[in-house]
């Protein structure tokens, strides 16, 4: 049987933001599988977004969890109904039970971070997309985004991620350009949230776009355990 992965947005929930690390996976032999989430209607909160992955993986098992940056949030609402083989957090915002996206931020002491990096950096400490998102990421992608545009409601940031366990593999990859969730952050929320020291990838946030074939490898050798 070959093996399941699926491939979870962020924040705007546009499953094509994996498409390079979806073809990627597939080469290799995976089942590998990109999802839509409904980011943009007010209705559709976490409890949508995960009957979304659910729909996704249909009768799927022992299927493996690929969690960018928000997308962490919905993770724990699959796991605890779909049969999971493990979890992996791309530049994820870990969160722990009962917490809601709104308040990870400050939870984790994201923004501080976010500033002392951008300091040490030399790089603007004004939020720019394309300081903070773009900087790593080819043009023409960069000019299919800017013209698909992806928006997220605050719907999802109010609702809290309700799970009482987590999947027995969990994997944290982390871009070591990451503008947004610097490494400094990623490692010490890995640390002290999942207990789990991050692989290191190269890239910034959106890693998936700007070293697609790095971040297949981290996720191709979880199966390697």
């Amino acid at each position: 049987m070959t093996d399941a992965i699926a491939l979870i947005p962020g924040a705007g929930g546009q499953g094509w933001l994996w498409h390079l690390v979806e073809a990627d996976l597939r080469a290799r032999g995976f089942d590998a599988f990109a999802i839509d989430l409904p980011a943009a209607d007010e209705a559709c909160g976490l409890p949508a977004y995960a009957d979304t992955v659910v729909a996704a993986i249909g009768d799927r098992t022992d299927v493996t969890l690929v969690a960018q940056s928000m997308g962490a949030f919905t993770a724990p609402l699959v796991w605890e109904r779909v049969p999971t083989r493990g979890v992996v957090f791309v530049n994820a915002m870990i969160p722990v039970p009962g917490e809601t996206a709104g308040e990870w931020w400050a939870h984790v002491g994201s923004h501080e971070a976010m500033l002392k990096a951008a300091r040490e950096g030399g790089y603007t400490t004004e939020f720019e997309d394309d300081v903070y998102f773009m900087h790593d990421i080819p043009a023409d992608l960069v000019a299919y985004m800017n013209e698909h545009p992806s928006p997220e409601t605050d719907t999802i940031f109010g609702d809290a991620c309700t799970f009482t366990s987590w999947p027995e593999r969990i994997t944290v990859v982390t871009g070591r350009d990451d503008r947004l969730f610097p490494l400094e952050l990623q490692r010490r929320v890995a640390r002290d949230r999942v207990g789990v020291e991050p692989v290191v990838v190269p890239g910034g946030h959106l890693a998936a776009l700007s070293y697609p074939t790095e971040v297949a490898d981290a996720i191709a050798r979880t199966f390697d355990d």
